[in-house]
């Protein structure tokens, strides 16, 4: 099953209706998920998700969410051990001249050993560190 990397911009971009990705972005999952792909994310981009998610949309919406994704059979939740944390930590201070959020550092080691070429996201970081971008 092919994996498709999904960021906290697309996240938000599915789940908020204002958001200007909001179209493309669920369009771009679903065509996804009928392809029977595999969408993947960490416990980072969760709590990123998760957090931004209250702040423009409440409380409310951040638990529809998570009860959303939390239950999903086609999500793999992958987690941000003290070893990925290490080597995110390599590259967040590597490229000083990129200002990658440690959250994106941690995405890029998990995209690299999963060998995943594609994000949901608009974050254009992700295409600096090498990945295609599904939103742009």
């Amino acid at each position: 099953m092919k994996g498709l990397f999904v960021d906290t911009a697309g996240w938000v971009a599915c789940a908020d209706a204002a958001d200007l990705d909001h179209e493309r972005a669920t369009a771009a999952r679903d065509r996804w998920m009928e392809q029977q792909g595999l969408l993947i994310t960490t416990d980072y981009v969760a709590d990123e998700t998760l957090t931004l998610l209250r702040l423009r949309l409440g409380i409310d919406a951040a638990e529809a969410w998570w009860r959303q994704v939390d239950g999903s059979s086609r999500l793999r939740w992958e987690s941000i051990t003290p070893a990925r944390a290490d080597k995110a930590r390599g590259l967040f201070f590597r490229y000083r001249d990129k200002d990658f959020s440690f959250t994106d550092c941690t995405s890029f080691i998990v995209m690299r050993e999963l060998r995943l070429r594609e994000a949901l996201t608009a974050d254009h970081h992700f295409e600096q560190a090498g990945f295609t971008i599904l939103l742009r």
